[in-house]
């Protein structure tokens, strides 16, 4: 399977219609997404999971995008921000930049914009879409289909996160090989491992449950202690 993940996206949008319709759209053009219809999960997903890039809306239910994006950028994150918003004053489209948004699309805003938009921002962040079909890897007990994004268990759906699956194609992409937790924490989350910081192995216990501990015929995940984890399938 080819190692290279599509960029991610968190869309932050209350109107389901319209967050289904830019969902859509950047999927077709290579993107994973996800997207959440308030501020509070929006924060939360931006800070744990690291998407590559957040369209986010300013009117919203909860914490509205201004505080979103000032929240954002004062704990340091700093992935790219597209804002979408019917509020289309200049004052206010610099005001969001001047708080640390990558670009402003004023609503109504046709969907190929947005996403030419999305992908400039990807490009500058230097994160490239891989657009079109990837291949499955399939072996005993396990199938990963990177086009849904889904993952199966004995046949079974794993449920896994973006942010699982991420992590799961980044140890796939190296089957038998032990990456180190700087090394996940680079290529999943996009950022150096820190002292204490423990989100490599929180995620991993995670993986490890809905999939491990699912398989009825194999381990996957094994642990390397005090060098970091390797995927490898390996009959019970």
């Amino acid at each position: 399977m080819n190692g290279r993940r599509p960029p991610s996206v968190l869309v932050v949008e209350d109107d389901r219609v319209i967050a289904g319709s830019i969902g859509a759209h950047l999927r077709h053009a290579g993107m994973s997404v996800e997207c959440v219809e308030d501020g509070d999960r929006a924060l939360r997903k931006a800070r744990f999971e690291r998407p590559d890039v957040v369209v986010l809306d300013l009117m919203l239910p909860g914490l509205d995008g201004w505080q979103v994006l000032r929240e954002l950028r004062a704990d340091g994150t700093e992935c790219p921000v597209v804002v979408v918003s019917a509020r289309a004053s200049e004052q206010d489209k610099v005001q969001v930049l001047k708080m640390g948004a990558d670009d402003y699309v004023a609503k109504p805003f046709g969907m190929s914009e947005l996403v030419a938009r999305v992908e400039a921002v990807l490009r500058r962040s230097r994160i490239t879409p891989q657009v079109g079909r990837q291949q499955k890897m399939s072996m005993p007990g396990l199938e990963i289909d990177p086009n849904l994004h889904r993952v199966l268990v004995d046949g079974a759906d794993a449920g896994l996160t973006p942010l699982e699956f991420r992590l799961l194609q980044a140890l796939t992409a190296e089957t038998g090989r032990v990456l180190t937790r700087d090394q996940l924490r680079q290529r999943v989350w996009g950022l150096p491992q820190r002292k204490r910081d423990r989100s490599v192995d929180v995620c991993v216990r995670k993986l490890r449950s809905k999939i491990d501990l699912r398989s009825r015929t194999h381990i996957y995940i094994h642990t390397h202690p005090g060098v970091g984890y390797r995927f490898d399938p390996v009959q019970r």
